[in-house]
């Protein structure tokens, strides 16, 4: 069990690095699924996980140079609000009210994502400002609701908003370390923290997250952003499938 739990953490520490976000449903995956803890658990350890590797991978990407405080700042002004107030309401949300809501949230930033990845000619994504408080203040409901990192939201909102693969995912990483954050400290008041489970994902996801920004610097922007957008897309996808399957 060791070798699979920092494995996995070393894939989703990647993953999370590689797309912007998006690992907190995998880290509740695993915990629920692998490691067997209760739903409550599971949320509290997997944003206490989580936080390392963002904080390792949000340093390498700040490194490099491509991270974007004004987008960030954006995200954040309705992010921690709203995970502050997702926290509190939680407990009289009807689940499958909050499934459904997050799979259409889903559905349309997928679709939106694989129709820039295939129209012939792209032009060059602009929204109003108020499109980044909403894609911020989904983010935030989703930590404060079920402990999702959120990162869905963000960066598939930062990329529409016109930024490249590299620079929505350094951008990505810093709005998230502040809102798991957040979300840790407001979820482990409700929910007991796995210690050893969420140590072993955590180391795995370190080395994951530490190594993976500078494989990515490497790369031409435009054929990174090419290659993913479509995966990031695809993904949303299968998440909103998941969310009421």
């Amino acid at each position: 069990m060791t070798i699979i739990l920092l494995f996995l953490g070393f894939l989703v520490g990647a993953f999370i690095m590689t797309m912007g976000g998006g690992g907190g449903a995998f880290y509740l995956g695993i915990m629920t699924g692998v490691a067997h803890l209760s739903p409550g658990t599971a949320a509290a350890t997997s944003l206490f996980t989580a936080i390392p590797a963002l904080a390792v991978g949000c340093y390498s990407h700040y490194r490099t140079g491509n991270m974007r405080f004004h987008a960030g700042n954006e995200i954040l002004m309705t992010a921690v609000p709203a995970t502050i107030i997702g926290s509190l309401a939680a407990p009289h949300i009807p689940e499958v009210v909050y499934s459904w809501a997050i799979a259409v949230i889903f559905v349309v930033l997928g679709v939106q994502m694989l129709r820039q990845s295939f129209a012939r000619k792209v032009k060059k994504a602009t929204q109003p400002a108020w499109f980044a408080y909403v894609l911020g203040a989904i983010s935030g409901l989703m930590v404060g609701v079920a402990g999702l990192s959120g990162g869905g939201p963000i960066m598939a909102g930062l990329m529409l908003m016109g930024l490249d693969m590299p620079h929505a995912a350094a951008t990505s990483s810093y709005a998230l370390v502040a809102l798991s954050v957040i979300g840790c400290l407001l979820h482990a008041t409700q929910g007991t923290i796995a210690w050893q489970v969420g140590g072993l994902l955590m180391l795995g996801s370190l080395v994951g997250a530490a190594i993976t920004p500078r494989i990515l610097n490497r790369f031409d922007p435009r054929l990174l952003t090419a290659i993913l957008r479509p995966i990031l897309g695809i993904m949303l996808l299968i998440m909103a499938v998941a969310q009421v399957w």
